[in-house]
């Protein structure tokens, strides 16, 4: 009689701590790993010769917007295509609940959904919602300062007054006892970006006694990207939590080389306080279309206008150039939109990369109609470009990023490592084959080289395609905190 439900049978174990790779069989039992090393011939009720292959846990995409794509798309193809089977939501302050009814949707609120998608009163229904129709992959959740302060305040304009602000900490709490792990703030974008340091410490003193996190899109990623960092440092000493910076980067053609200050600068204040950052794999960011990023960017290359939908994938300069007009004017005419803009710094991208205490994480916008590329590709551009073809790092290294390290930053307690008795996350993709096939050209390209991807157990994607399972979960942090005192980890 088969002890376990599915054995993978000979293949190179890669754990997610960054230790050498081993081969071994893995065997799973209901949602768990049960077993690792040499098992018995046919103990699984199926069996996969994964032999050549790398079995590792199932990657956690650290910073997404997939929000509404839980629900809307829930075979979330662009993720489990390239691996992953868990995501952050509710990154750079912009969230899909809690929104109060009829209240105005400012961009970039409109990212993830328009009007009629923000229809959760309360985040508990929107977890609840999760429940009753799960997706393919499981989902932690942050709490958008955006949408805090779009619910309180009759302008945005603004910073809020203490009567706002006590709205804002209300369902904040709310939120947190649903389950959210943390608050995410986006001071860049213009509905956070008059909220002063005091109104975000007081919001991230209620992190404290729940033991949640705070991440954020800070205030400016350019020139002033220095006092960026202190702010966000800052807002975590004061409240006294863990502080997750999104997508670091330093953007603007005047900016290149400015990673050699902030990373030293991130890595001493790291001997003080809790700080995590994450980064994506590629030399453009993507947005909502913004004139101010013209005169900064090398290439602009548009995603999505409302007026003008034919637009997708073309670049603003040559819209302008047809349109008789100055990119600033088209820029206008295609408002609202959102847009790629070119400018980083590949010798910046990889120096980001290559510090050792940088997460991988998308930040795909599933709504475009032409997606950042990142979308789709991003966790097999770490593993098949900057490790296998660039030898930035290791495989196990990169595979430690994507895994171990972003579970243990976010309290995802039992996923992010092979072992046995965690969840039956697994991705088995093929080392010397793995590569992104997405392009800005054609974004949309699922990853090569991804062979099986189970989640909680289930396959979620083979053979190329979704499956159409859905077994994944809405992660609560004080289910996973208990957890973790349970195991005593």
């Amino acid at each position: 009689m088969a002890r376990y439900d599915l054995v993978l049978r000979g293949g190179q174990v890669i754990d997610g701590t960054g230790a050498p790779a081993a081969t071994a069989d893995v065997a799973i039992a209901g949602d768990r790993i049960a077993a690792i090393g040499r098992l018995p011939a046919e103990s699984g009720g199926a069996e996969i010769d994964v032999d050549g292959l790398a079995v590792a846990p199932g990657f956690i995409d650290v910073h997404t917007h997939d929000d509404r794509a839980l629900l809307s798309r829930p075979d979330m193809a662009p993720k489990v295509s390239q691996g992953v089977t868990t995501v952050i939501a509710g990154n750079c302050g912009v969230s899909l609940a809690p929104m109060l009814a009829g209240r105005p949707l400012p961009p970039p609120l409109d990212l993830i959904g328009s009007a009629e998608h923000f229809r959760f009163r309360r985040f508990a229904d929107y977890v609840a919602a999760l429940d009753a129709a799960p997706a393919a992959t499981n989902a932690a959740l942050l709490v958008g300062h955006s949408t805090l302060r779009a619910n309180a305040m009759d302008r945005l304009d603004r910073s809020a007054s203490e009567r706002e602000i006590e709205a804002m900490r209300e369902r904040l709490a709310e939120a947190l006892e649903a389950g959210a792990i943390g608050l995410s703030s986006g001071l860049w974008y213009a509905p956070a970006a008059a909220a002063p340091p005091a109104e975000l410490e007081t919001l991230a003193k209620t992190l404290h006694p729940a033991g949640a996190i705070y991440a954020t899109h800070m205030r400016d990623e350019g020139a002033h990207v220095l006092d960026s960092l202190d702010e966000t440092f800052d807002v975590g000493r004061v409240a006294e939590v863990p502080v997750v910076i999104s997508h670091h980067k330093v953007a603007g053609k005047h900016n290149f080389g400015l990673t050699r200050r902030t990373l030293p600068r991130i890595e001493a204040a790291m001997a003080t306080q809790e700080i995590g950052l994450d980064a994506y794999p590629y030399i453009a960011s993507s947005t909502v279309l913004r004139e101010d990023y013209i005169a900064v960017s090398l290439k602009i290359l548009v995603t999505w206008s409302k007026p003008h939908p034919e637009a997708a994938g073309r670049e603003l300069a040559d819209l302008a150039r047809d349109w008789g007009m100055s990119q600033e004017a088209a820029c206008a005419r295609l408002q609202p939109g959102g847009a790629i803009y070119f400018t980083m710094d590949e010798a910046d991208v990889r120096r980001v990369l290559a510090f050792e205490h940088t997460m991988i994480g998308s930040d795909g916008l599933p709504h475009d109609s032409h997606p950042h590329p990142r979308l789709w590709g991003t966790f097999a551009r770490v593993l098949g470009y900057y490790s296998r073809e660039e030898k930035l790092f290791a495989l196990e290294e990169a595979v430690r990023r994507m895994t171990g390290l972003p579970a243990r930053r976010f309290g995802l307690t039992g996923r992010g490592l092979l072992a046995p008795g965690a969840y039956a996350d697994v991705t088995v993709f093929d080392p010397a084959r793995i590569i992104d096939r997405a392009t800005f050209a054609d974004p949309t390209m699922p990853a090569a080289g991804i062979h099986l991807v189970l989640v909680n157990g289930q396959p979620a994607w083979r053979d190329g395609a979704a499956t159409g399972a859905r077994p994944g979960r809405a992660l609560r942090r004080q289910q996973m905190q208990q957890e973790a005192r349970r195991s005593g980890s």
